[in-house]
């Protein structure tokens, strides 16, 4: 009869996902830099399947980068989500990201990830104009096709872009300049488009909204954002991207260096790089290209083949990112 109690209690001790304690699954803490639904959406999905309990909070990609920074020592996230590589580089830079190269990897292409494993892209998306077409009929002008038509005097006040520091939207902006005009002449231009606009926003997300509610003309944003908004109702919305050529982004994944649950963080990596993952984000509106070769992505992305692309240096953008940023508070922002 005793041996048959501890056999008992040992049974409800040892179980597996279905059964176990929410401790003994494991927890995960994100820092993300996806809209809210995406982020619902994975952490609900991964949870689901493997009981592993998820947290996240929502900032923008300069946020993330100096939240991270600031608890170095003790660590408050095991994973960043999303957002231009070009930070998650800075970050590699200064010794807070683990690297870990998952066996999924394979399936993502060289171009797309850092070969030490420090990052690994899980989507795509090009930085466009995007225009309240209303707007512009008002005032006489056709979409915009050149990065000089921003600069022109209808669009005085007109021009809505984030603020670089923290919106890896708009320093994916910033870097394509600097890459495609040179840095000097960027610098220039950049002085000029500063007039135009009224007010440099958190997010490079929030800049859609403005322009689809009509409180400015044309936002700098990644096309994604844009095709999500015009969905969701913002149908006065249009899309054109600059003649001369536009950047991109490859939005990443990396564990947080100093994280305790290791074992959980690349068991989320693993499943984040597999096809179900990443066309999670079709079924709330994310319009990106996804980085698993077998996954299939939104129709409605817009294909890089399709556009002028530069060759966007994400390492050179994400190692020049302080220096960048440095003199563009200094002789823009403050000028």
């Amino acid at each position: 009869m005793r041996l048959f109690f501890i056999a008992v209690i040992l049974l409800l001790l040892v179980t597996d996902v279905a059964g176990c304690t929410a401790e003994e699954r494991g927890s995960l803490v994100i820092y993300t830099a996806l809209f809210e639904d995406h982020a619902i959406k994975v952490a609900e999905a991964f949870q689901k399947e493997t009981g592993i309990k998820v947290s996240y909070v929502r900032l923008s990609s300069g946020q993330i980068l100096a939240r991270i920074r600031s608890e170095r020592i003790h660590p408050g996230a095991d994973i960043w989500l999303g957002g231009p590589a070009d930070t998650f580089v800075q970050a590699e830079t200064e010794g807070l990201l683990e690297p870990y190269i998952s066996p999924n990897a394979n399936a993502i292409d060289p171009v797309y990830k850092d070969h030490d494993g420090h990052w690994t892209g899980i989507y795509v998306g090009s930085i466009a104009f995007v225009s309240n077409q209303k707007w512009l009929q008002e005032v006489g002008l056709p979409p915009p096709q050149s990065w000089y038509d921003l600069i022109k005097p209808q669009y005085k006040g007109m021009v809505s872009m984030a603020d670089p520091r923290s919106s890896g939207t708009a320093y994916t902006t910033f870097a394509t300049l600097v890459q495609l005009f040179g840095e000097e002449e960027a610098f220039s231009y950049l002085k000029k488009l500063h007039g135009q606009i009224g007010e440099y926003k958190t997010s490079g997300n929030v800049t859609g909204r403005n322009v689809g509610m009509g409180e400015v003309g044309t936002a700098i944003m990644f096309s994604h954002d844009g095709i999500k908004y015009y969905k969701e109702g913002f149908r006065d919305l249009v899309i054109t991207f600059p003649n001369e050529g536009t950047g991109y982004e490859i939005g990443a994944i990396a564990i947080v260096k100093g994280t305790s649950n290791l074992s959980e963080a690349r068991r989320f990596v693993d499943w984040a790089l597999t096809r179900q993952a990443q066309e999670l984000g079709k079924q709330v509106g994310s319009y990106q290209l996804l980085t698993n070769k077998n996954a299939v992505p939104p129709e409605e992305a817009i294909p890089l083949a399709s556009l002028n692309v530069i060759p966007y240096d994400h390492v050179w953008a994400g190692e020049n990112r302080e220096r960048l940023l440095s003199r563009w508070e200094k002789e823009v922002l403050n000028q």
